[in-house]
C-alpha cells in the first residue's frame, strides 16, 4: 500500500504582487455621530461654493470664497460634537444671509 503525501504548496502568480506598506499614517475610524456631522459640514461647504459660483466673476466672488474657505480651515481641528453642531448652525445662518445678498446681486 502506497502512502500519498499531501504537499502543501503555495503557488506564486506573476500578476499578484505583495503590497508595500503604506507611508501614510493610519487614521482611526469615525464613529457614526462624527461621520454624520462631517457629512453635514461637507454639504454646507458644497452649498456655499455653489452659491458663490453664481456670482459674476469679480473680487466679491473671490472674497466670499476665500472667507468661507478660511473659516472652514480655521475650524477643521474641532472634534467636540457640540461645538461642531454650533459651528454648522452658525455657518447656515451666515450662509442664508450670504444667499440673500447673492440673490439680490444676481437679480432673482
Amino acid at each position: 500500500m502506497l502512502r500519498t503525501q499531501r504537499l502543501t504548496h503555495t503557488r506564486a502568480y506573476a500578476t499578484i504582487l505583495p503590497r508595500a506598506p503604506s507611508r501614510l499614517p493610519r487614521k482611526a475610524f469615525l464613529d457614526l455621530d462624527h461621520f454624520l456631522q462631517r457629512q453635514r459640514v461637507l454639504a454646507l461647504y458644497r452649498s456655499i461654493v455653489r452659491a458663490t459660483n453664481k456670482i459674476p466673476v469679480s473680487s466679491t466672488r473671490q472674497e466670499m470664497k476665500s472667507f468661507a474657505r478660511d473659516e472652514f480651515e480655521r475650524n477643521k481641528a474641532v472634534e467636540d460634537l457640540t461645538h461642531v453642531r454650533y459651528l454648522v448652525s452658525m455657518g447656515k445662518d451666515q450662509f442664508k444671509t450670504m444667499q440673500r445678498y447673492v440673490d439680490e446681486l444676481v437679480g432673482r
